[in-house]
């Protein structure tokens, strides 16, 4: 069965759906995504690296998971499934850290990315694993190396794990889902 994207127009609200495997091209179309940053007991963040198999950004270091909902599905209910799949991650506590969130952004091979892109929290118990459809690599990073490393070097990341964390520090707003001090 086809996966299914939930097409949005410019206030948000949907507009229809497409196959997910036509959605993505030179002109995407704007629809609905979300971004997860999952943190460890540790208090560490997973950077994952895409898959070299991804039409967009492949093999790029970005955050934990992204995906798409489904016709009808929650978002929270889609990180769970898209952890799961990506990852074999079981995760908790997924909560909204920022609703408003939305970017464009091309790749440098022409491939748009144009999402509506609420960004998430959880917290995972258990080691990835990896989908090598989905996802190369992994790694558990401390929220301030993870900063230091994306002011450092904002080319290695995804451009909307760029612009997120850009917001999120502007924002004073926590990796592992708790205010700064």
């Amino acid at each position: 069965m086809a996966e299914e994207v939930v097409l949005l127009d410019a206030r948000h609200r949907p507009v229809g759906t497409m196959e997910k495997s036509h959605v993505h091209g030179t002109d995407t179309p704007f629809h609905l995504a979300f971004s997860c940053y999952i943190r460890n007991t540790q208090g560490q963040i997973l950077l994952t690296r895409r898959s070299l198999n991804k039409i967009a950004w492949p093999g790029v270091w970005t955050n934990s998971v992204c995906g798409h909902p489904a016709p009808g599905e929650s978002l929270p209910d889609a990180v769970r499934r898209r952890s799961l799949q990506e990852l074999g991650l079981s995760v908790e506590q997924v909560h909204v850290q920022i609703e408003e969130f939305q970017y464009r952004a091309t790749d440098a091979s022409g491939i748009v990315e144009n999402e509506f892109c609420p960004i998430f929290l959880a917290v995972a118990r258990q080691q990835p694993a990896l989908n090598p459809q989905e996802v190369m690599d992994f790694q558990w990073v401390s929220p301030e190396n993870l900063l230091a490393a994306v002011g450092a070097t904002p080319w290695a990341f995804s451009p909307w794990m760029v612009e997120q964390l850009t917001l999120m520090t502007d924002r004073n707003l926590s990796l592992t889902g708790c205010d700064k001090q």
